[in-house]
């Protein structure tokens, strides 16, 4: 908990410059540097008396001054919404790879979060074009100044973001959820890996099979491995070279079923393709994370 705590705190302190409204387009027209019209030499936040006097002799280059009492409390709300949202989601983001690691929803998306995480990107999408409206004045703004590039890029991360969430929620999620629920298919008879060995547990018509130094023998048709138990001690599925060794009688009974296989090292198998595609967007929403709060480290301090 303490570590999704300093989560949320470290992005909020990243997050909380970018209130300034103020761009390069202002220091374009009149050569000077932001420390001339800004209080803070970063630019921003509240302006210098030359700065006021500009501003109120451009109106028509600052939406703000055009803004209403309401207009700009109705803007201040949306932009706390989105900010407020963004936390959350890249909170929640940090905390599953820092903590839960993603593994944690490997084996099928917990619907709760689900809704929650639609519900973040459907207000970010939304509070996000209300704020550009207020923000960007044309497409002049938009493609020729470094806040309108940087705009940009965030918007088509945040569609990455997007397009990938749904992905997940509707293809990806619902394989999850499948392999989680649904045990492996027992292997035909033949040689078996451990983990093969282990589907083999005599339960739900899977067949019986156990191990014996380094051969596999089926138990099925036993009377004395019903349900994949013997003597309720020992289970179907399980190599039992050591335990043979503390039981009441020897190998010869064990030597009496028919030998299916040998067992084998285990293989280093691939991964399914939808849990690698699972694991390469969660790390790449991560990165897309650092990368949208870089941007908003260029919006306020630059180089």
């Amino acid at each position: 908990m303490q570590r999704l705590v300093l989560c949320i705190v470290t992005f909020v302190l990243f997050s909380l410059p970018v209130a300034g409204l103020a761009t390069e387009e202002y220091a374009r027209q009149t050569g000077l540097a932001c420390a001339a019209c800004h209080l803070d030499p970063g630019g921003g936040g509240e302006l210098t008396a030359d700065g006021k006097a500009f501003s109120d002799s451009k109106p028509a280059q600052s939406q703000s001054g055009q803004l209403s009492l309401s207009a700009k409390g109705l803007r201040f709300a949306i932009g706390y919404l989105h900010m407020l949202t963004a936390i959350l989601w890249f909170g929640t983001i940090l905390y599953v790879h820092l903590v839960l690691k993603p593994a944690y929803a490997a084996g099928g998306l917990p619907r709760g979060e689900v809704r929650v995480g639609v519900l973040s990107m459907l207000v970010m999408g939304l509070t996000g074009l209300v704020l550009t409206y207020y923000r960007v004045p044309s497409l002049e703004v938009l493609l020729h100044t470094r806040f309108g590039l940087l705009l940009l890029v965030k918007v088509g991360l945040y569609l990455v973001m997007l397009t990938s969430a749904t992905v997940v929620v509707t293809v990806i999620g619902p394989r999850l959820k499948r392999a989680m629920h649904a045990p492996p298919d027992p292997p035909a008879a033949g040689d078996m890996t451990a983990a093969e060995l282990g589907v083999c547990d005599g339960k739900d018509g899977r067949p019986a099979c156990i191990a014996y130094n380094g051969l596999i023998y089926d138990a099925s048709d036993s009377s004395m491995w019903k349900q994949g138990q013997h003597m309720a001690r020992h289970n179907a599925g399980m190599d039992l070279t050591e335990a043979l060794k503390l039981a009441p009688h020897g190998e010869d009974r064990l030597q009496r079923l028919p030998v299916v296989g040998r067992l084998l090292a285990d293989r280093a198998e691939k991964p399914p393709l939808h849990l690698r595609v699972f694991y390469t967007m969660a790390y790449m929403n991560l990165t897309i994370v650092f990368l949208i709060v870089l941007i908003l480290a260029l919006w306020r301090w630059g180089w």
